[in-house]
């Protein structure tokens, strides 16, 4: 089977399921989109490194990053390999020096460890094919998506409504509880204001 190579075009709330999260996977050099629909904690470990943010302790992913750097293992690639009833199914590659092992994984595990060792996110052409979107496609849902999305944008509206002084505490205090997400939000108007 033909692989396509993928990359992290976005993560978002999603639109179809309350209080879950959307990873966009976009083939590399194409046109194709692959929508993944994740949890908030796996969001938020995306998030963080994607913005390679430093956590005052480790996360679970950094601490299995950790974990195998220690015993001389690397993260080759992930490879999303099968979908079944709207589940995606994926495999960490992993060199050791002397195997190659795969290991089966949540696809939002693996792309929280993948953006850790910066190694590659493969898919199959037949899996893209079935559960992806054209970015024509995309463009036509926009309208859609942006209307789904007003009540989420009046949390930035407030954000925009904030001193500088009131950003750096509501920043800090977000951090202290680890809402990673939040945090980048707000970063990101300080950063706008700049």
């Amino acid at each position: 089977m033909k692989k396509v190579e993928l990359e992290i075009v976005a993560l978002s709330h999603s639109i179809t399921q309350t209080h879950s999260y959307a990873v966009v996977l976009g083939e590399v050099n194409g046109m194709r989109r692959l929508p993944i629909v994740i949890g908030g904690f796996e969001a938020q470990a995306i998030a963080v490194a994607l913005e390679r943010m430093q956590p005052s302790r480790p996360l679970t992913h950094d601490l299995m990053k950790n974990f195998m750097g220690a015993l001389g293992a690397s993260l080759e690639e992930i490879i999303i390999c099968d979908l079944q009833e709207g589940i995606f199914y994926s495999k960490l590659i992993i060199n050791t020096d002397s195997d190659t092992i795969e290991i089966d994984s949540r696809t939002s595990d693996a792309i929280a460890l993948a953006v850790r060792f910066n190694c590659p996110i493969y898919t199959y052409d037949n899996i893209i094919s079935n559960a992806g979107i054209l970015m024509d496609e995309v463009s036509n849902r926009k309208k859609s998506i942006e209307d789904n999305f007003e009540s989420e944008n009046k949390s930035s509206d407030d954000l925009k409504n904030m001193t500088i002084d009131e950003l750096n505490n509501l920043l800090n205090d977000v951090l202290e509880h680890e809402d990673y997400i939040r945090a980048i939000a707000i970063r990101d108007e300080i950063n706008r204001r700049k």
